[in-house]
């Protein structure tokens, strides 16, 4: 695999450009022809279509399932030794804002109601119709909704952090194109990518801008107008492009603690102002209901009762064509932010506590919701058919501190959106520089700026239905790839997992040098040496050990070559194999607590790394002989490890 350049890819930022304007053009030229063959062939998809959509959803939840309960779980999203970036907290704050935030605000309480009021399969407005209007939300919030994004971030984050490849949509799709990614089809992925993320968060931000219009005209009495929309819109923009200027550290990661932090205290003045007991009654029965209708409601296609082919299309396919469409923007965020995680703890954090989070949300709301249509509460239900975006300040309206909680809404809102659109700046960014760290503030700002600017005018001249209709469709095209890319991902996990068996750290004096060496390696580990004691371990015996192993291998005609780095504290061995995975040695000082019986509160540690990442074993105190050794059995655990993988 090729290592990725830091470069700035002129042809994916033009070109993504160039064509966002074109189908902006044609949207306000012709609305009307456009969104009357858009939606016609998404109907077309909806109908012809559903059971490959429910299937391939189908598999993509039990295939990260698989991932976190199987041995596969144990692999990294970086090299073994690396460590996340970010507390749990905060990693759960980001993923949750850039997903689904904003949607829990704006259906919360719409979406049990619309079930509740005109279910499929029950009386309106009866017990059983607001069961199964809990457990529909539930379904088209929960797990589902997650393996999708989890599973792109997955392929993004184990192809670029392990295997070297740039952070883009194009590195998804290694499997299935090899090398090709680095040309022009990986040029047209990542324009594809750039292209759905804008006209997806466009979109949002161009219908969710009516729920903030419509949380200051609940509170302030100001005009439901365009004019005022778009004021919001361009405040909105200047909001965002000061955070995409201070970073990620400092925009989205500040914005998203903030979201968690207000979300949560909103969500307790719910719980603790409405009928605590029975809401968390309500939140542990529909859990059940979920969860033990999970697979029924899965494969649920209504193939024997044809009536209600309208209603799986405008909900269920609906939400997983949308899902899919969003999948490369937060797929692609969520994998930025989670390095140095296990993919089990990547699963368990991705999959389970965000939609834990939203079960609970939607139980308080849609459950109190729902008990005040039951008692009498008729203007809620009416708005809800009318107007779903004033559908939450009406129902806080029967809350004591209603104008506080609207205020706070309102705040929410206002802050999900500007982490959302920053989010999505900064994935276009990375685009465009084929997954580089590398920042581009005027990039970023020109994102953020265009987002806004596109919301404005598709708002005040129409077309927001046409765009939302084709980022529908793209879901077609990336389902395709996204089910290839999976059984590329376990193919190449599959790989990892061989080369992993092949290394065996137990250290055996004996085996690592004989029983000449073992006092050394006794005093090695008793001492704790200190800094410069490590430094003349690397200078002398590990330089003088590591170079004759690399003349040896020159003159048996491999490529290898010699890496000392003593200011950075390594030294590093790559013997290059042809196609076949290079092998790298390598030790470096590392820091570490010394032992409270040990003088001095630190000391140094010569820790062995291979090509995937540390391996948690110290050298220092080794002879020349036994690190030589050590090195020629990591080879032949190598040589092993291509043998194996050739019979793949």
């Amino acid at each position: 695999m090729k290592q990725s350049k830091i470069s700035h890819s002129y042809i994916v930022f033009n070109g993504s450009v160039l064509l966002s304007l074109s189908i902006l053009i044609l949207s306000i030229a012709m609305p009307e022809m456009t969104l009357k063959y858009l939606k016609a062939i998404q109907n077309f998809l909806s109908v012809k279509l559903s059971w490959f959509f429910t299937l391939s959803v189908t598999i993509i939840f039990f295939s990260v399932l698989f991932l976190c309960l199987s041995r596969f779980g144990e692999i990294k999203l970086g090299q073994d030794h690396t460590t996340p970036q970010y507390s749990n907290i905060s990693w759960f704050a980001m993923l949750f804002s850039a997903g689904m935030g904003i949607g829990i605000m704006f259906f919360g309480v719409g979406e049990p109601l619309m079930h509740f009021l005109t279910p499929p399969n029950a009386t309106p407005q009866s017990v059983e119709a607001a069961k199964e209007a809990m457990r529909i939300t539930f379904f088209h919030w929960g797990f589902s909704a997650w393996a999708i994004y989890g599973i792109v971030a997955i392929i993004l984050a184990f192809f670029a952090y392990r295997h070297d490849l740039p952070l883009t949509l194009r590195s998804a799709f290694y499997p299935i194109l090899g090398d090709r990614i680095y040309g022009r089809f990986g040029d047209i992925i990542d324009i594809f990518a750039v292209v759905s993320t804008l006209f997806g968060v466009t979109t949002s931000l161009g219908y969710g801008v009516l729920q903030v219009n419509a949380g200051f005209n609940h509170l302030f009495n100001l005009p439901i107008s365009l004019t005022t929309q778009i004021i919001f819109i361009a405040v909105i923009t200047m909001f965002v492009m000061l955070s995409v200027i201070s970073g990620l550290d400092k925009g989205v990661k500040i914005l998203s603690n903030t979201n968690m932090a207000f979300a949560l205290l909103f969500l307790a003045f719910i719980l603790i102002l409405g009928d605590t007991t029975e809401l968390l009654k309500a939140l542990v029965e529909n859990t059940g209901n979920y969860i033990s209708h999970f697979v029924g409601d899965t494969f649920k296609l209504y193939a024997y009762k044809k009536q209600n082919d309208a209603w799986l299309g405008g909900w269920t396919i609906l939400y997983w064509t949308w899902w899919l469409s969003w999948s490369p923007f937060v797929g692609l965020f969520i994998a930025k932010i989670s390095r140095g995680r296990t993919i089990r703890e990547f699963v368990v954090g991705v999959l389970f506590v965000p939609a834990g989070f939203t079960f609970m949300w939607m139980s308080f709301f849609g459950n109190s919701a729902i008990n005040f249509v039951l008692n009498g509460y008729e203007k809620l239900a009416l708005m809800v058919n009318s107007d779903v975006s004033l559908a939450l300040f009406i129902f806080l309206e029967k809350f004591q501190l209603s104008s506080v909680l609207s205020l706070v809404a309102t705040i929410m809102i206002v802050l999900f959106f500007i982490t959302s659109a920053d989010s999505a700046a900064i994935v276009m960014d990375m685009l465009c520089l084929r997954g580089s760290d590398k920042k581009i503030k005027w990039q970023r700002v020109f994102w953020a700026v265009l987002i806004g600017v596109i919301s404005a005018i598709l708002l005040w001249l129409g077309g927001m239905a046409a765009l939302q209709s084709m980022t529908m469709i793209t879901a077609l095209p990336l389902t395709l790839a996204l089910l290839g890319s999976i059984y590329g991902l376990f193919k190449a996990l599959n790989i990892d997992l061989h080369k992993k068996d092949s290394q065996n750290i137990i250290v055996a004096s004996f085996a690592r040098g004989g029983s000449k060496d073992w006092r050394g390696r006794l005093r090695g580990i008793i001492e704790h040496p200190n800094k410069d004691d490590a430094r003349e371990f690397l200078n002398e015996i590990a330089f003088f050990a590591f170079s004759e192993v690399c003349d040896e291998f020159l003159k048996n005609g491999l490529t290898a070559k010699l890496n000392f780095e003593p200011e950075k504290n390594k030294i590093e061995l790559n013997v290059r194999l042809g196609d076949e995975r290079e092998f790298i040695y390598g030790v470096r000082l590392v820091r570490a607590e010394a032992p409270d019986y040990v003088s001095g509160a630190m000391y140094y540690r010569g820790e062995v790394y291979l090509s995937e990442g540390g391996q948690d074993y110290d050298v220092i105190g080794w002879s020349k002989e036994a690190l030589i050794n050590d090195m020629v059995e990591q080879y032949a655990k190598h040589v092993h490890f291509l043998y194996k993988v050739r019979q793949i």
